[in-house]
């Protein structure tokens, strides 16, 4: 991924109003984020622990959405899951997180849902830059490129349905 400003990242934002991405805490430290390993920039927001923001690039350009999630789902899960999007299982680190739909339809309350590593690092444990523990990643035939392409894809395909 390439590197993105605050600004970048503001401007990106789908399922909020301006003055939503306006106000949303950005990390402060995106100089030392180690871009060239990252598919998409995700975050916690630190002042609201059940607010969480994802930011990929989609057709070359940054689509941003928030999330919400449960917070005891995201910080106290104790059964193993897996990430629908880097399909890394975990005990307890992953969280049902919910983003309103964009436009109408989220002004509405619709909204769109998926098991994602409640700490949004699904690059780094894809190129097993973090690790998950025991168990975390299944068998597979795929090269660490396959795994990088289908992460993107699936995190492609959750914005997809977030912009519906």
């Amino acid at each position: 991924m390439k590197p993105l400003t605050e600004t970048e990242i503001r401007g990106a934002f789908v399922n909020c109003s301006k003055g939503e991405a306006k106000r949303l805490s950005v990390p402060r430290d995106l100089a030392e984020r180690p871009w060239e390993d990252l598919d998409f920039l995700g975050w916690l927001d630190p002042q609201a622990p059940d607010r969480a923001y994802l930011v990929a690039e989609i057709d070359g350009r940054p689509r941003g959405i928030t999330l919400r999630g449960a917070q005891s789902a995201m910080s106290w899960q104790t059964r193993r899951s897996m990430c629908s999007l880097c399909v890394t299982t975990h005990t307890g680190g992953v969280a049902l997180l919910v983003a309103p739909k964009a436009g109408k339809a989220g002004k509405q309350g619709d909204s769109v849902g998926a098991y994602i590593c409640s700490d949004l690092a699904c690059s780094l444990y894809v190129r097993g830059l973090k690790d998950a523990g025991a168990g975390s990643r299944m068998h597979e035939t795929l090269t660490v490129e396959e795994k990088i392409e289908r992460t993107v894809a699936n995190a492609a395909a959750f914005i997809a349905k977030v912009t519906a």
